[in-house]
């Protein structure tokens, strides 16, 4: 599944670049924050050009204590393909920030995509970002719905 020159190219509005857009981001988002990773987000203000844009932005913040160049990067593109996977379900005028933690590269070795994704849609639901008409939440709900229904309804007549 490799990219293009225009995917590429593409997904370069969906990225924070700018120092200032990382520290609004920081100073006035929520946060979350797990073992492996802490998600920063804050929505784009009305007036701002890009908050008409239909897609999430991400800023990814990988310190040194993480690891080398080739580990660091490793892990900023597992993190980008979790986060585009997960994007579909979040609101498009927001801006996001991940931090990642020195533990997450151990769990990208260990587990690659799948748990990188687990870790940040556990950071996703639990800040309330997920939209409710998205597949995924869906999917989850159903999931977690269908395993609670029986329980509930067992309990109850007994």
């Amino acid at each position: 599944m490799a990219l293009g020159p225009r995917a590429a190219s593409g997904r370069s509005g969906r990225r924070l670049s700018r120092s200032a857009e990382f520290d609004r981001v920081f100073r006035h988002g929520r946060s979350q924050a797990n073992r492996y990773l802490v998600l920063y987000a804050f929505p784009r203000p009305a007036d701002d050009l890009r908050t008409q844009d239909a897609f999430p932005r991400l800023g990814l913040s990988v310190a040194r204590r993480v690891g080398g160049a080739v580990e660091r990067n490793r892990v900023k593109r597992v993190l980008r393909e979790a986060f585009d996977a997960e994007a579909a379900g979040l609101p498009a005028n927001h801006d996001y920030v991940v931090v990642a933690r020195p533990d997450v590269r151990e769990l990208a070795e260990r587990e690659g995509l799948a748990g990188t994704r687990t870790a940040l849609a556990d950071l996703i639901e639990r800040a309330g970002l997920r939209s409710s008409d998205s597949s995924a939440s869906a999917a989850a709900g159903t999931n977690g719905d269908a395993a609670a229904a029986p329980v509930a309804e067992t309990g109850s007549p007994s």
